[in-house]
């Protein structure tokens, strides 16, 4: 499927860059949305098809408005990707109800805002592509993922419910569950991340499924393929893994303080 004008929000880094920079590459008009202005501005100035247009996915009313602004200034949006997001890594020994509820509006609050603003002109013209960027954390409750991963379970229910009615108008819905992508989100993460890929690796996964009109993209298939098994075992079985994985992490942590202690 070839999309003239693209529209990628969560720009300003990782997959989203790298997205928006492989589109502009083929010669795709692009918009780029981030809430990081300077980021936008500068991805921007580096190709000539690349326009950026500073937004706060969560701000309701901004959202409508960027899309009326992207659509009579560049054309109707062929292909959406909702990029942006927020990762807080939490156990319940840090739970925290702001954090997670801050992820809840980003992740998943911020999607209803860039898909609610996209449907009108897209159903009128029975055309488009809606992306939404899920994850592989959503499939199943993994630990220290409190604030993250009910929000990407949420997100993939969320393209399920919207497919079946948006087919009726000819508007493509598809869902995008990567593995660890080394971004700054996940820079800080203090746990091994397999099978991790780089942003442009994740871009060109990303584009080809786009190009095949897949609904669902999934990668890397080691990771995709063991965490959808383990979804489908029993309670008794899965929790048995799940706990390994806590006291696996702390091995971990006791190996790391006591080499920091000489």
């Amino acid at each position: 499927m070839a999309y003239r004008i693209i529209w990628i929000t969560g720009a300003s880094s990782g997959i989203g860059k790298a997205l928006a920079e492989l589109y502009a590459a083929r010669g795709a008009t692009v918009a780029v949305s981030a809430r990081s202005a300077d980021a936008l501005q500068a991805l921007a100035g580096a190709k000539a098809n690349i326009y950026a247009y500073p937004l706060d996915i969560t701000d309701a009313d901004a959202v409508p408005d960027t899309v009326r602004r992207i659509e009579a200034e560049l054309g109707p949006i062929d292909l959406a990707v909702q990029s942006a997001a927020m990762w807080s890594q939490m156990g319940v020994d840090e739970f925290d109800t702001a954090k997670i509820r801050r992820s809840m509006e980003v992740n998943y609050g911020g999607t209803i805002n860039v898909v609610g603003a996209l449907i009108g002109p897209m159903m009128q013209r029975r055309a488009g592509r809606i992306a939404i960027i899920a994850s592989v954390a959503g499939y199943i409750g993994l630990p220290q993922s409190l604030a993250y991963g009910p929000t990407k379970a949420a997100l993939i229910s969320f393209a399920e419910s919207l497919k079946p009615d948006l087919d009726r108008y000819n508007v493509a819905v598809t869902v995008v569950n990567p593995g660890f992508v080394e971004t700054p989100m996940t820079a800080a993460n203090d746990f091994e991340m397999p099978f991790i890929l780089q942003p442009d690796d994740a871009a060109r996964r990303i584009a080809r499924g786009l190009d095949r009109g897949k609904f669902e993209i999934a990668f890397p298939w080691q990771l995709v393929s063991s965490l959808k098994a383990l979804r489908n075992l029993p309670y008794s079985a899965f929790f048995g893994v799940t706990r390994r994985m806590i006291e696996k992490r702390e091995e971990q942590k006791r190996a790391s303080q006591e080499a920091s202690q000489g």
